[in-house]
């Protein structure tokens, strides 16, 4: 499938995919919405990909919602006050929907940071299962500045990747978090001094991922966001029947046939 505002590759069972706006900072149009759910869909469908690498293209990782069309949003014809509540509601549904779709991927999505991670970006790197950035990246949580309430994930997602005082100052400042902050306060994996470090760090990430077993890798995401959300007595109830669905795979013998022939594993897609 073509897209117009996403451009990805597959090499080596890693995809690259990037937000393709770079005269736009990657701000999301209501086209580049549709493409990131897209995307993510297919890619999760596609047995050649085992990891993602999420960029964006030029300066910026992404600058948030396109502002014309946060204006078409907010504007209806509609002369029913109810009416027009119910399409709105509907229209924040469809693009909390693109940002679910990356948490909802099979594959790791790592995020690969640099410049601005503004509003809408802050989302999308939320629903990420990895994030590295580099020292100048910045992120904030933009919409409180213009007197919104954020709506497509943040406010969700981010008080469990970091401690809950510092996404509430994010979320009521709406100020900037560069690199090495974010790092320490664990919104981000690992911070670097340049985008070649960056990228040839989470390029060898990806790939030591690409190289296990992708039936494993699959599950693994599973599990960790099904405990997230649940307790840890649900959770391990939920692990025992997973794995007597899912332990005795061709994998598993692989990964013993392998030990014993003193080689790589080499794994099916």
């Amino acid at each position: 499938m073509a897209y117009e505002t996403i451009s990805f590759t597959i090499e080596n069972n890693i995809a690259l995919v990037k937000l393709n706006r770079p005269e736009k900072a990657n701000a999301l149009n209501a086209v580049a919405w549709k493409e990131l759910k897209s995307i993510f869909e297919e890619l999760d469908e596609n047995a050649e990909v085992r990891v993602i690498v999420l960029s964006g293209a030029g300066k910026h990782f992404c600058s948030g919602i396109d502002i014309s069309m946060l204006a078409e949003v907010t504007r209806s014809e509609e002369t029913c006050d109810t009416r027009k509540r119910e399409k709105l509601r509907k229209k924040i549904l469809e693009l909390q929907a693109s940002v679910t779709a990356i948490e909802q991927c099979s594959k790791p999505v790592i995020a690969a940071i640099k410049g601005g991670c503004i509003g809408a970006g802050v989302d999308i790197i939320c629903a990420c299962d990895m994030r590295y950035a580099t020292q100048d990246a910045f992120f904030t949580v933009k919409e409180i500045d213009m007197g919104m309430v954020a709506d497509l994930g943040t406010l969700q997602r981010l008080p469990k990747l970091i401690p809950d005082g510092f996404a509430r100052e994010m979320a009521f400042t709406g100020r900037e978090v560069f690199g090495a902050e974010a790092e320490r306060i664990g919104l981000i994996n690992k911070c670097y001094e340049t985008v070649d470090n960056l990228f040839n760090s989470v390029t060898e990430i990806a790939a030591s991922i690409a190289s296990k077993s992708p039936v494993s890798i699959r599950g693994t995401k599973h599990i960790l966001n099904h405990s997230r959300d649940h307790s840890v007595a649900d959770g391990l109830q939920y692990m025992a029947t997973w794995n007597a669905a899912m332990l005795l795979s061709e994998d598993l013998n692989e990964s013993f046939k392998s030990k014993s022939e003193k080689r790589l594993s080499d794994f099916r897609n």
